[in-house]
Formats: structure tokens, sequence, C-alpha cells
């Protein structure tokens, strides 16, 4: 039986108090909960502190280019659906340079888990603005503060049909484990936005910030229905939900007909003939 000790947790450059400490921790809680030896996952990632999870933690692991790791991430997975496939990377990473790997992502539907380490800043190159930054931020590219709204990713993929799509908070490690449980569940992408603070570069949206505006969905809230997902996920101030903001039932790309679980592209054996079609006098 899967324990903690299966996944070690290893050194990080990580600073003392960074909220990647809880999502790491949450994902590792929610491995052993569900049962999942490190052999059965892979954890992807592109640049960034958030993108140095899986190096972080004992199981398979694909490192790729800054804002990339979703299109590699969904080949692993078709050619190999029996992994369990998390993909991990920050506001700036997946909103960004990878905003529209994100957007056909989404479209896809492939059975991943993409978790956004959402500080709203660039964490690794001393707190630029990100997407998601506030209007007004102050960084070291914006002295005098950002002059345009921030990107809210919940009503940008309800808006393309997800199927899964939540919001989290590092500090809250028990609920974050129940909502990556839940999207690891759900056959297709599911997005997590994890409000994830950074105590060096980012003074305002701190813990305190973040604790003083969340709240948690009800329990007779309906994730299912568009209209009030719209509504729920346009809130980002005052207040901020967690949870399941919306789902849909949405049958996932699987890559094609025959790969399956029982005979996936990755196990099948290949014979010379198989590439004929990159032979010379194919090639158009």
């Amino acid at each position: 039986m899967v324990t903690l000790n299966d996944y070690i947790l290893k050194e990080t450059a990580w600073c003392p108090g960074c909220g990647n400490f809880g999502i790491r921790d949450a994902v590792r809680d929610a491995m052993v909960e569900m049962g999942l030896e490190p052999h059965q996952v892979l954890f992807a990632s592109g640049v960034g502190q958030a993108a140095k999870l899986p190096v972080y933690i004992t199981g398979n692991s694909y490192t790729g280019l800054h804002g990339r790791t979703l299109p590699a991430a969904q080949a692993i997975k078709l050619v190999n659906p029996n992994l369990k496939v998390f993909v991990f990377g920050g506001d700036g990473d997946g909103y960004a340079e990878g905003g529209n790997h994100l957007m056909h992502a989404i479209r896809r539907n492939v059975d991943l888990v993409y978790l956004v380490h959402d500080n709203q800043v660039f964490g690794l190159t001393k707190g630029q603005a990100s997407p998601t930054s506030l209007q007004g931020h102050v960084g070291g590219m914006t002295p005098e503060g950002t002059q345009y709204p921030s990107f809210n990713p919940i009503p940008f993929a309800i808006s393309l049909n997800i199927g899964f799509v939540a919001r989290a908070f590092a500090r809250d490690k028990k609920h974050l484990v129940s909502i990556i449980k839940q999207a690891a569940e759900y056959e297709g992408f599911a997005l997590i936005d994890v409000l994830q603070p950074c105590v060096t570069f980012n003074k305002v949206n701190t813990y305190k910030w973040y604790s003083e505006r969340v709240y948690y969905l009800p329990d007779d809230y309906d994730p299912t229905n568009k209209a009030l997902a719209f509504e729920k996920a346009n809130e980002f101030g005052d207040r901020i939900p967690l949870g399941i903001i919306y789902r849909s039932d949405r049958p996932p790309y699987r890559g094609g007909e025959g790969n399956t679980k029982d005979n996936p592209f990755a196990f099948r054996e290949r014979k010379p003939a198989d590439f004929a079609f990159l032979n010379e006098e194919n090639r158009v």
C-alpha cells in the first residue's frame, strides 16, 4: 500500500513561507489518498518556481520550455493513457507564454490535471507583473503600476466550455487535496487555479490578503449551472470563491480509435513496415 514515505520530499530552493510548499504537500497527500504509486503518475512542468515542483517530489517527471508544457503532457497522456498526468506551472508560465496552449488544451480535453500556482507575479525573475497581477501593480518593470486590467482564467476557461475548473488556496491543504482528487477523477482536462502567495516579491497579495477575501462555495452550489458559474468566476476582489466553479460532461480526446488503457500506443510492438510512410519516395 502506498504511503507518504513513497513520495520523498527533496530539498528545495523556494523561499521560506512560499505557497509552493502547500501545493507540493497537497499533491503528495492526494496521491497517497488515491492509492497512486509514484510509477503510476507523471509530473510535468515548464519554467518558473512552480515548475520546480516535479524535481522536489518522487515520481516520473518531464520538464519542458517556458509555457510549452501542455503539448508534451498531452502527448504523454495520449501514448500512455495508464499514467495519471499532472502539470504544474505559474501564472506567467501558464497564462502568458502558455496562454495559447491552454486554450487549445481546453478544446482538446485530454485527460490530465493542470495546477497553476497563481501568485500574481513572475516569481522566478524578481516579481515582474504577470497576466493576473492586479491593475496598478508596482513591480520592477512597472514602477508606475500596470496600466491594464488583470486576466481572470476562470471565466476564460468557462467560455471555452471547459469540463472542470476550480480555484483553491495554498494555505488550506485539506481543501486543495479534495480539489486535486476530484480533478484527477474527472475524465478530461481539469484546470485548478491555486492562489499561492509569493512572500518575497508580492507584498500586496499576501496570505492575509487572500484569507480576508476567500470563501467556500456552499454545498448546494450547482457547478453545472453555467450562468451561475460565470457569476462566481468573475468574483475576484473583496470576495473570492473557492471550490469547483464549473463542471460539465464532455467526452475526452483519447488519441484516435484503438488507443485504450489495455492496448496503449506506448507499449505496442513496432515493425519496420509501420514506418514505411517515412521513406523518401513517400514524402510529399
